[in-house]
């Protein structure tokens, strides 16, 4: 069974069709990637696999269940979980706080509030391995925004992780990032890999083809091909598509 499976996922805005009958598997503890060109619909898939876009046809199905008609909350409470192509944390807040917040949000409303959530043993727990995987041991103490841009998308990661997910959908995490950060980031991931089932959106080629096991292409919002680096790099109509060879 996949862990992840759609079936026929159309979004329609008005007119505008945005994914068009996106039918994809992930198989458990693989590393999917989707990559297309820019307007080719990935945010709008990762919305709707996450909840925040309501589908106007098709089913997600997680571990076998009907996930379709669930919110992004309870989609998270399922094992769920997705991180953003800009970055999403509490400034103000120390590693381990936001990581914490994360850690009760999967359990209970986060806002319960400060002295409970410090002293939770469960989600400090959860919170300091999650930061740990993450590669930020060292700035457990520090307020988030004294990071680096590189070190914040780690930190995203950390909060997702600290959820202790079964999925994780990661929209493009190497946005913005330096060739240096890009790597640490490559690197993490792949330590990640079977740890996790995981769905990356990302334009870092290289990286996509470092990490994947199979990824699909997206081209106006339908699926073209699902394969193997191997099999996408030898694929025609995938080589038109970015060496840009599409008719206007």
């Amino acid at each position: 069974m996949a862990a992840l499976q759609t079936e026929g996922l159309v979004k329609r805005f008005g007119a505008l069709l945005v994914t068009d009958d996106v039918s994809l598997d992930i198989r458990s503890g693989e590393l999917h990637a989707l990559i297309g060109p820019n307007g080719a619909g990935k945010t709008t898939l990762i919305n709707q696999l996450s909840g925040e876009l309501r589908s106007s046809a098709g089913r997600v199905l997680f571990d076998g269940r009907d996930l379709t008609a669930l919110p992004v909350h309870q989609r998270a409470r399922a094992g769920l979980l997705r991180s953003y192509q800009i970055t999403s944390i509490f400034e103000e807040f120390t590693v381990r706080e936001n990581a914490m917040l994360s850690a009760l949000g999967a359990r209970q409303h986060a806002w319960s509030f400060w002295r409970p959530m410090l002293a939770n043993p469960q989600a400090r727990a959860a919170a300091d391995e999650a930061i740990e995987a993450a590669g930020l041991g060292a700035f457990v103490d520090t307020a988030a925004g004294e990071l680096a841009y590189g070190q914040r998308r780690q930190l995203e990661l950390a909060m997702a992780l600290a959820a202790q997910p079964r999925f994780l959908l990661l929209d493009e995490p190497m946005a913005g990032m330096s060739v240096q950060e890009s790597a640490a980031v490559t690197a993490l991931l792949q330590r990640l890999k079977r740890r996790y089932t995981i769905l990356l959106v990302e334009h870092d080629m290289d990286a996509v083809f470092a990490l994947a096991d199979r990824i699909s292409v997206l081209v106006y919002g339908r699926v073209i091909f699902t394969g193997t680096p191997d099999e996408i790099r030898a694929h025609p109509e995938v080589r038109a598509v970015y060496l840009g060879e599409e008719s206007t």
